[in-house]
């Protein structure tokens, strides 16, 4: 049989098509994107913060936050809410009392790290501050804004990955501003300190 020019280029597509398949079958196969993991911290949080109307005297606040981080793609960023609540039962020198209650919401940062079980991050959230408590129902009535004032909170974290499901919040630090009618300024600046557990969801 004679091969003609036209039975000869059939013939080489055939054996590059063949070819290719069999480098497609022996190429090893792309691992599956990761599943998005979210998390949940409960933490113990303690603030410094400044008593109305402005300055410094200054007092201490313990309480808790709940933060609920959900990661977007490509991977170094997080969608985050935060709920605090913080309580001072004595508050200036007549014992008067404070309790915050922030709620805020922004954007999180994880640092890129490799195959470490330190996981760093920063984040900045923005919302609202409920405040109550004798120091703005009686001594500061005039605080017209107590039941919702904005807050935002500055800060990161530092997390100690346990296992697949659970970490360790080693610290977190943040500049927690609150602006609450005090017939003065108008703001507070608190320095709120938290270290918890860390409750992972998901299967990776």
């Amino acid at each position: 049989m004679r091969l003609t020019s036209k039975h000869t280029f059939v013939l080489l597509l055939a054996i590059a098509a063949v070819s290719a398949n069999q480098v497609r079958a022996q190429a090893p196969q792309a691992a599956p994107d990761k599943p998005l993991r979210s998390e949940l911290a409960i933490d113990y949080s303690y603030a410094r913060s400044n008593e109305p109307p402005g300055g410094c005297t200054c007092f201490n606040l313990n309480g808790f936050s709940a933060t609920y981080a959900w990661p977007v793609k490509p991977g170094h960023f997080a969608l985050a809410g935060d709920i605090t609540v913080l309580h001072a039962g004595s508050v200036s020198a007549s014992s008067e009392s404070l309790t915050l209650s922030t709620f805020t919401a922004g954007v999180r940062y994880l640092l890129p790290v490799h195959h470490s079980r330190v996981q760093p991050f920063g984040q900045v959230l923005a919302g609202l501050v409920h405040s109550s408590g004798t120091v703005v129902e009686g001594s500061n009535p005039g605080a017209a804004n107590a039941g919702a004032a904005f807050a935002s909170n500055i800060g990161g974290g530092l997390d100690l990955k346990a296992n697949r499901r659970f970490a360790i919040r080693l610290i977190e630090a943040d500049y927690l501003l609150t602006t609450v009618d005090n017939s003065s300024n108008n703001h507070q600046n608190n320095l709120r300190i938290s270290a918890g557990v860390v409750i992972r969801f998901g299967n990776k």
